[in-house]
């Protein structure tokens, strides 16, 4: 792990089908978050399929992998990871990464995340 070990990857999404299952105004809640929303996501991947490269620094979430196999390609980490269902990734500030589906399987990703803006529909 190191900062800056990966540089951004222009791409697209291929493959990916990512449905909001629910989400809740925090600044109508008693924790009174203003300008904020937690939402939880269910993302299918294909086989080959591109999750494209995003930032977390704004939009903490932490993502479930259900099944299948996925690998994340982040900014502060030159290797690749390997996630396996099962699996369970926080996304924090400073985390940028782009994430493919290499294998055979269509991979399943439930995902808890903190959005600012409605209309940031990044991955």
């Amino acid at each position: 792990m190191k900062p800056n070990a990966r540089q951004m990857v222009d791409t697209k999404p291929v493959g990916v089908t990512d449905v909001t299952l629910g989400s809740i105004n925090l600044e109508k809640q008693p924790a009174n978050i203003k300008d904020r929303e937690l939402r939880f996501r269910k993302l299918t991947i294909e086989p080959g399929g591109i999750v494209p490269w995003h930032s977390h620094d704004d939009r903490p979430a932490l993502i479930f992998v259900q099944q299948g196999e996925i690998v994340e390609y982040a900014s502060n980490c030159v290797d690749p990871i390997v996630h396996k269902a099962g699996d369970l990734r926080p996304e924090v500030f400073g985390t940028s990464h782009w994430w493919k589906n290499l294998g055979k399987e269509t991979v399943i990703l439930y995902v808890g995340d903190v959005r600012k803006d409605p209309h940031d529909h990044n991955m």
